[in-house]
């Protein structure tokens, strides 16, 4: 296929970190690549940059933040962008994270208009549906350069999975030798250390000189010095490669709840209900009961109503309700959005935990955030408005895990988030011990936290 596009030696920095260095590759009509990388990496940064250099193609480029059309909602707005763009069939497509705020109906028509697309796509996405399906490059930007893969998603993270394991066992093989020869190493070194007091005796009583045995000792510690200091660099070598295959750490969460916390019974009781603004309902007939330690999905396409039903839910003095509701009190009641509310931003990650439960010690209070990946001296005392999007997920969560709610309220936390964050908030939710309400239009998502039952308007 002939070359669209060239990109040569490009690189991208901050003041405070290196995004890549130095990537140059080949963009031929019909590919269909994939941006992946965690947040902060550079994803959307890469794109732009690219949207730039083709100005002698038909270029489409959709931003995540999209400013024009403004009564419409965020799903609204992409939409009528992707068919302005598709309207001009450009040769070459940009869509940076063009999920977001989109519910089921639109994600599975994003889905088809991709697949039936035929000019060439660039896509930053932490979708796995559309990874697995619409693209066969991946550019996996980590630990400072871009790694160019052409295949499948599962294929590529399995390719690094066994790659990792490989390397982990020749570093646990150079581990064994390097005992065996340390250990070596100090026999030659207490028969050297004999041999020379011996031959101190000797010398005293004028009848020494080094004996073939006594060269061959220093000879044998010599050569075992040399071999123990190859098997120290091949380690470190070993070890250095190992450092550049980043694969994602496991969180496996404690939650402090104590027995008699736990809810009984149900939680959210809600029947002939009505909810809106002003004078006007927009969700009428709701009917919708939340037991303890269930889990509800709340369906219905963007601008449904099921951000206003969770602000009824909240007591939302903005909403109009009518009908029976019975629902917690306040104190009762955790809300986790993709803004991170609970986080004060000039609070550090320390500071956040000691305020959620200041009967803690400061060593208990460091033993809960390094269950959320919180270890450093420099991680717990960052100010959480210097924090990924990622990591204020984390903190968030482990906000939560330290003194859990009867109920937790969870709008749209995996829009804009990278895929390794995705799974550590998913490990967390699993763990998670009371009733649950989520908002969230991605499928993969719900699945993976056990949704038990799906609720629309």
């Amino acid at each position: 296929m002939a070359d669209l596009l060239h990109i040569q030696n490009l690189s991208l920095s901050f003041p405070h970190k290196v995004c890549f260095d130095n990537f140059s590759a080949h963009i031929s009509q019909g590919d269909r690549i994939a941006i992946i990388g965690r947040n902060g990496s550079g994803k959307s940064s890469l794109i732009k940059a690219i949207a730039q250099m083709g100005t002698n193609i038909a270029t489409a480029y959709i931003p995540q933040i999209i400013t024009d059309f403004d009564a419409y909602s965020g799903g609204e707005k992409f939409n009528r962008a992707l068919s302005i763009a598709l309207s001009g069939n450009p040769d070459l497509m940009l869509l940076d994270e063009p999920t977001n705020h989109l519910d089921a109906h639109n994600r599975s028509g994003l889905l088809r208009k991709l697949l039936s697309y035929r000019g060439t796509l660039i896509i930053v996405t932490h979708d796995r549906e559309i990874l697995r399906n619409c693209v066969h490059i991946l550019w996996h930007i980590d630990n400072g350069k871009v790694t160019i893969f052409r295949g499948q998603y599962d294929d590529y993270m399995k390719e690094l999975q066994t790659k990792y394991q490989s390397l982990m066992h020749q570093v646990d093989l150079l581990k064994c030798q390097e005992k065996d020869a340390h250990r070596g190493l100090m026999k030659e070194q207490e028969r050297s250390a004999k041999s020379k007091a011996v031959g101190q005796k000797k010398v005293s009583n004028r009848r020494w000189m080094k004996s073939v045995g006594d060269l061959k000792a220093m000879r044998a510690e010599v050569s075992r010095g040399s071999k123990l200091k190859a098997i120290s660099k091949k380690k470190q070598d070993l070890l250095g490669q190992l450092e550049q295959i980043h694969l994602p750490k496991v969180i496996i969460p404690r939650f402090n709840l104590s027995a008699q916390k736990v809810a009984q019974g149900t939680i959210v009781s809600i029947s002939d209900g009505a909810i809106g603004y002003g004078d006007t309902f927009i969700w009428n007939n709701i009917n919708l009961s939340v037991h303890s330690s269930e889990r509800v999905a709340l369906t219905g396409r963007n601008g449904s109503g099921k951000t206003t039903l969770i602000r009824g839910i909240l007591d939302d003095s903005k909403v109009i309700k009518a009908g029976n509701w019975n629902t917690p009190p306040l104190k009762d009641i955790g809300v986790l959005d993709q803004h991170y509310k609970t986080l004060s931003p000039d609070r550090s990650v320390l500071e956040i935990i000691s305020e959620a439960v200041p009967e803690w010690s400061h060593a208990e209070i460091r033993c809960h955030l390094n269950d959320f990946l919180f270890r450093k001296n420099e991680e717990i005392l960052e100010a959480v408005k210097n924090l990924s999007g990622g990591e204020k997920a984390r903190l968030s969560l482990a906000q939560i895990a330290a003194h859990p709610p009867k109920l937790l309220i969870l709008d749209e936390i995996t829009n804009n988030l990278d895929l390794e964050t995705c799974d550590h908030i998913i490990q967390i939710l699993r763990e998670y011990p009371g009733a649950m309400i989520v908002v969230s239009h991605d499928e993969t998502f719900l699945k993976e936290i056990k949704i038990d039952k799906y609720y629309g308007g």
